[in-house]
C-alpha cells in the first residue's frame, strides 16, 4: 500500500483518537460541575467560570486533531 491511499485512514485515526480524550475529559468536567453546584448553589459563579475556560481548553486539544488530520489529508 503507498501513502496516498492510507491517508484517509491516517486522518481518520487522527480525529477518532484525538477527540476521545477530549470527549471524555468534557462530560466528567460537567459532571464534577454540576455536582459542585448541586451541593453549593451559591457558587454558581466561581464554578461556572472555572468549568466554561476548562471546557475552552479541552475543546482546544480536538480541535488540534481536527488539524493535523487536515494536515494529513491534504499535504
Amino acid at each position: 500500500m503507498d501513502a496516498e491511499t492510507l491517508k484517509p485512514l491516517a486522518a481518520a485515526l487522527a480525529i477518532g483518537l484525538g477527540a476521545i480524550g477530549p470527549g471524555l475529559g468534557i462530560g466528567l468536567l460537567a459532571a464534577g460541575a454540576m455536582e459542585a453546584l448541586g451541593r453549593n448553589p451559591e457558587a454558581v459563579g466561581p464554578v461556572q467560570q472555572n468549568m466554561i475556560l476548562a471546557l475552552a481548553f479541552a475543546e482546544a486539544i480536538a480541535i488540534y486533531a481536527l488539524v493535523i488530520a487536515i494536515i494529513i489529508l491534504f499535504v
